[in-house]
C-alpha cells in the first residue's frame, strides 16, 4: 500500500507524467497527453458532480449562446478536493513550459512559483470568478473552436480531462486544436479522451519558428460532434475570470 497521504497522492501522480515528452510534443503541436491523472472511478466520481447544482456558479447553454451544443458548468469556490488538488499539482509542472515560451516570444511571464500567488495576482486585478469547468455531451453536442481568456491575466496553458469511456460510454467527441499557421493554412489535430486521462495546450498561441526568430501562432480549441451515448470532461483554466 502506498504511504503517500490523501492530499499528496495528487502530486504523486502529476510526477509520473513524462514531463520531458511533454514538453516536446507540446512544442511540436501545441498540446500533449496526460496519462493517469484520475483513476476510473475518480473520473466516474466527478463527472456524477454534474447533478449536484450547488457546486457550481454557474451554468451554460451552448446553443444559447451559440458556443456549439450541450451544457457546462463552472464549479463554485473552494474547489472539491480532487479538482483543487489537481491544479495545484499541475501548475509547478506547466510553469516551466509557461516561462519558456514567454522567452521566446519576448513578453513578460508574470506567474509566481504558486498557483495561490497567481490567483492572488488574478484576484487584484478584478478577475475572480471560479474557471474550472464540467462539460456535458449528448448526442449531436459539440463545442465550437475558442479560447478561454476571461481578462487580461491568462495562464498559457490549460488542462482537459476524461471522465467517459470512448467507443463505450460514447462515439465521437474528439477534442480538436486548429491552429492558424502565417501565410499558410490551418492545421487541425483530433484527440480522443481516455477515461482519468488528461491532454495539455495551449490557452491563446504557441512560438512558433520563423526565418526571423519567434513568432505566435494562434490556436482554439473545441469538441466534434457527439455520434451517441454521453460525453463528460473537466476542465482546469490556471486564471481566474473577470
Amino acid at each position: 500500500m502506498s504511504t503517500a497521504t490523501h492530499s499528496d497522492r495528487w502530486s504523486e501522480r502529476a510526477g509520473r507524467v513524462d514531463w520531458a515528452a511533454v514538453g516536446a510534443d507540446i512544442d511540436a503541436d501545441g498540446g500533449a497527453p496526460l496519462p493517469g491523472l484520475l483513476t476510473s472511478e475518480e473520473a466516474a466520481t466527478i463527472a456524477d458532480l454534474y447533478d449536484r447544482p450547488k457546486l457550481f456558479r454557474s451554468t451554460v447553454d451552448m446553443n444559447r449562446h451559440r458556443f456549439g451544443s450541450g451544457e457546462y458548468r463552472y464549479f463554485a469556490t473552494p474547489y472539491p478536493e480532487p479538482i483543487e488538488r489537481l491544479k495545484q499539482a499541475l501548475y509547478p509542472r506547466l510553469l516551466p513550459i509557461a516561462r519558456d515560451w514567454s522567452a521566446r516570444l519576448g513578453r513578460p511571464a508574470p506567474w509566481p512559483d504558486t498557483l495561490d500567488e497567481w490567483l492572488a495576482v488574478c484576484h487584484a486585478a478584478g478577475q475572480t470568478k471560479s474557471t474550472a469547468i464540467l462539460l456535458r455531451y449528448g448526442p449531436g453536442d459539440w463545442n465550437a473552436l475558442h479560447r478561454d481568456l476571461y481578462g487580461e491575466l491568462v495562464f498559457p496553458l490549460q488542462v482537459v480531462i476524461g471522465l467517459d469511456r470512448p467507443g463505450i460510454d460514447h462515439t465521437g467527441g474528439e477534442f480538436l486544436l486548429v491552429e492558424q499557421r502565417a501565410r499558410a493554412q490551418s492545421r487541425g489535430t483530433a484527440t480522443q479522451l481516455e477515461q482519468g486521462d488528461g491532454f495539455v495546450f495551449t490557452t491563446r498561441d504557441r512560438p512558433v519558428r520563423t526565418a526571423r526568430g519567434w513568432s505566435a501562432a494562434p490556436v482554439r480549441h473545441g469538441v466534434s460532434t457527439v455520434r451517441s451515448g454521453h460525453r463528460r470532461t473537466l476542465a482546469l483554466v490556471f486564471h481566474d475570470a473577470a
